[in-house]
């Protein structure tokens, strides 16, 4: 029986998250505290007090969910469960390489500020959109975006979440064209997102050029365990991969039903959504509900499991 440690990406946020972790654990406030120095700003409150609105911004949510689902994971790993692969959906993939041990907490999190500027930036140069199209096959969705996409507006398949759910994105207009296609191509249902950018397209690539040019400077550790990427759906421990696939991440699609597929091949039995939310924890189900899916997003619930 294999875990899978998998970690959350944005979205996936909540005023108040990881308050107890603070307020009732030395590893929490460690990193907390660290937290903010690093971000340069009070973290802290925005994380626990809100508004919301503030946290929703991609510059303060990035860092956030990333703070939160780190310190889960190291006091999981303190308390002895050790996964045997780790993967994270988009931003998620930080958390997965720190508990991995590629990064440390400071360099995934300065990784993470920049990530999170740049591309709220890049939304800003260039206006996209994001939107989720509900009961259409991958290949379909691939070719009806590659019908509407032109030199001038762009869009693509950037998410491919569980079977019957991909999220396109790009240009404004080329997505909303693909919105008002997809149901007559058999889509049930499409939903504009409420996002900052184009996430995972082309037009991420000014944030990528930032991103990549910091990523060569840092020093990235191999592996403990197999990190499951996001670009390739398949794991590696070995630092330059590492590397490289959280550059190419930006601007590429992120591959998780065919991640959790391939974890399952490598012999997982048990995916742990570590970090706040259950967004992946309904992924998993839809891709397979015999693989046991959990969650853990409170100290509470960590000390549960040491009673199981």
């Amino acid at each position: 029986m294999a875990t899978a440690f998998v970690f959350p990406g944005q979205g996936s946020q909540k005023v108040s998250m990881g308050h107890d972790l603070y307020t009732s654990s030395i590893v929490g406030k460690k990193h907390f505290d660290l937290a903010n120095e690093i971000m340069g700003v009070d973290i802290q409150d925005i994380i626990f007090n809100g508004p919301e609105e503030k946290l929703k911004e991609t510059q303060y949510t990035q860092p956030a969910i990333y703070i939160v689902s780190v310190i889960l994971g190291h006091i999981l790993l303190e308390e002895g469960h050790q996964p045997d692969m780790v993967a994270g959906h988009s931003l998620g993939e930080y958390s997965a390489c720190t508990i991995a041990g590629s990064l440390t907490f400071e360099t995934g999190l300065s990784l993470v500020k920049l990530r999170a500027e740049s591309m709220q930036d890049a939304g800003i140069t260039n206006p996209g959109t994001m939107a989720a199209i509900i009961g259409m096959t991958d290949e379909d969705v691939i070719s009806m975006c590659n019908t509407i996409s032109s030199d001038e507006s762009v869009v693509v398949a950037a998410n491919f979440n569980c079977p019957g759910q991909v999220v396109i994105s790009g240009d404004i207009n080329a997505v909303h064209e693909a919105m008002g296609k997809a149901p007559d191509l058999g889509a049930r249902m499409v939903k504009e997102l409420n996002v900052s950018g184009a996430f995972h397209s082309p037009l991420m690539d000014p944030a990528k050029k930032r991103l990549s040019a910091a990523l060569d400077t840092i020093e990235i550790n191999t592996a403990t365990m197999p990190v499951y990427a996001n670009v390739t759906a398949q794991p590696t421990t070995e630092a330059d991969e590492l590397r490289s696939n959280l550059k190419n991440q930006l601007d590429c699609p992120v591959k998780w039903h065919e991640t959790i597929d391939n974890m399952k091949s490598a012999g997982a039995t048990e995916m742990m959504e570590v970090g706040p939310g259950r967004v992946l924890q309904g992924l998993t189900r839809r891709i397979d509900k015999k693989l046991n899916s959990i969650g853990v997003e409170t100290l509470e619930q960590i000390k549960e499991m040491a009673h199981v």
